[in-house]
């Protein structure tokens, strides 16, 4: 019989996206043939081996509406010319060119939205532009018959308002066995230090990092280590020049997965501090929350709703009132300090990692995908 084929959209580069490459493994157990495009970026990582194929375009424009609208010709193109069974389009910025796609072919569609996209900062502060996607969204949610996204509480927003039934599949992370894990000295980290982990692809505005910096003012026998790319990772390395935190705030950029997993594993602390100025921040629950559980970091977090749900439901870290970096620090301190508390964190840690596993979320997607 003849191996059917996909093919998985997304719009950035493909290389931190564990979301998509988690969903890309799971299409292939169910016999299909993967193909995943995206676009390739001037700094953009080598891709690791990966059991399906990958094509990055290349584009002339990196930001602005001759970006958006360059990528959709360009996908467009690319699905017109590609033979293929399902699409799996990931977010609104890819969705269009696959609805017109599975029009024209007869496809079948998923579509994956990662978040409430018309409610991100970037979309708020510009009513002309939010307007333009949520009018395309408002038009295609309604003729699409598989949704999926992250939480409950995005999937009761849109069934709400399309009335649609969307699952959901959480951002579960894949359970590694790291082989060989580094130590604190081989990352060149502090040996008799506490580590304390912000990591991510989106540290962006509103995330609360900037705080997370500015409470390291406070914070003894500790480093704060931020661990990836977003809008304000300048404005982070300025502000640790700027306050005399350089032996204090360790910044890296974006890293390879391997290569995140490594310093996340030797971590004492994770942050998550995303703020409540929109709906889409009020209801995230972001990958790294799970890549703290399973490697066993005690976390720290924001009070919104679907991360403490899961971080009061195992007992597994504790939680700020307020961004003030004073009261971070406060909490910060307290976490370690109460050796009691914290031993307690741990100790429920694995309970979570058994049934926050990955192996539930990818058997949602094998029963979403017809046969």
């Amino acid at each position: 019989m003849k191996q059917k084929l996909t093919i998985v959209s997304v719009i950035n580069d493909l290389v931190t996206d564990q979301r998509v490459d988690r969903a890309c493994r799971a299409i292939i157990k169910k016999g299909y043939q993967v193909t995943l495009v995206g676009r390739t970026l001037p700094k953009s990582l080598p891709m690791n081996d990966r059991p399906y194929s990958t094509h990055r375009m290349k584009l002339l424009f990196s930001r602005g509406p001759f970006f958006y609208l360059e990528y959709q010709i360009r996908l467009f193109l690319f699905l017109l010319f590609r033979k293929s069974d399902l699409l799996w389009a990931n977010d609104l910025d890819t969705l269009l060119p696959n609805l017109l796609i599975s029009k024209l072919k007869g496809n079948e569609i998923i579509y994956d939205s990662h978040e409430l996209f018309c409610e991100v900062p970037e979309l708020l502060s510009n009513p002309k532009k939010r307007n333009i996607w949520k009018k395309l969204e408002r038009w295609i949610f309604p003729k699409l018959n598989k949704v999926i996204t992250v939480n409950q509480s995005i999937a009761n927003i849109y069934g709400h308002e399309y009335q649609k039934d969307v699952k959901v599949i959480r951002n579960i992370p894949l359970k590694r066995k790291i082989e060989a894990k580094s130590t604190k000295e081989e990352l060149g980290l502090p040996t008799d230090k506490k580590i304390i982990i912000l990591q991510g692809a989106g540290i962006n505005m509103d995330r609360g990092s900037e705080e997370a910096v500015e409470a390291m003012q406070w914070v003894d026998n500790a480093i704060l280590l931020i661990v990836g790319s977003g809008d304000v990772i300048e404005q982070l390395k300025q502000m640790r020049v700027d306050l005399g935190l350089e032996e204090k705030v360790i910044i890296t950029g974006k890293v390879p997965y391997e290569k995140l997993a490594q310093y996340t594993q030797i971590a004492d602390l994770g942050l998550s501090f995303d703020k409540d100025t929109n709906l889409n921040y009020r209801f995230s629950l972001p990958n790294k929350l799970f890549d703290y559980i399973h490697a066993d970091v005690p976390v720290l977090v924001s009070n919104l709703v679907e991360i403490v749900r899961i971080v009061n439901e195992y007992q597994i870290g504790d939680m700020i009132e307020s961004h003030d970096p004073k009261h971070i620090a406060s909490k910060i301190q307290k976490s370690f300090s109460n050796k009691k508390r914290y031993f307690s964190w741990t100790k429920n840690l694995k309970k979570a990692q058994k049934e926050l596993s990955w192996e539930i979320e990818e058997q949602k997607i094998l029963d979403l995908i017809g046969d």
